[in-house]
């Protein structure tokens, strides 16, 4: 089952560079939750940089960030230092995460089919519910694009 904008996201427990994290740890802050390929590889550095340079608006605006790939605690915990990422990385070796949110796909590796994350991005309530989704993006802008999406949701809720 995976799930779909709208909808509540189902319970889970997951371990993380910050300790473990749960649905319910979450609640009471929008969380942005972005799955990514691999720690270090270029895209994914860019990509963690970017959360990295904004991550205090993301705070202003009312959003955790929260990053998930399938590797392990200990390349995260060095993806983590190297980067000085503020934000706790989720490792889904399991894939519980990347199924529930439907991320992994087939893709096309030097000429070989692999099966492997697809970039994407996710954007939950303070109440657990699926607001956003991006999927198969691209690394430039998207951070921003995230970015003013938190704001316009947060801008909303202040309004009603």
């Amino acid at each position: 089952m995976q799930i779909e904008i709208g909808q509540p996201v189902p319970p889970f427990t997951t371990v993380s560079t910050q300790g473990d994290i749960t649905l319910d740890s979450l609640k009471g802050r929008k969380t942005v939750l972005y799955f990514y390929p691999k720690d270090s590889t270029p895209g994914c550095t860019t990509q963690a940089q970017g959360f990295r340079d904004h991550h205090e608006e993301f705070l202003a605006a009312g959003a955790r960030i929260v990053g998930v790939s399938r590797d392990s605690l200990r390349s995260h915990e060095n993806f983590v230092a190297k980067q000085g990422l503020p934000f706790p990385l989720i490792s889904d070796s399991d894939e519980t995460l990347c199924q529930l949110f439907g991320v992994i796909k087939m893709k096309n590796m030097y000429g070989k089919q692999v099966r492997g994350i697809e970039r994407s991005t996710f954007l939950i309530s303070d109440e657990g519910v699926l607001l956003r989704e991006w999927r198969g993006l691209r690394v430039p802008g998207h951070v921003e694009a995230v970015l003013q999406a938190v704001r316009e949701q947060e801008s909303a809720s202040t309004a009603s």
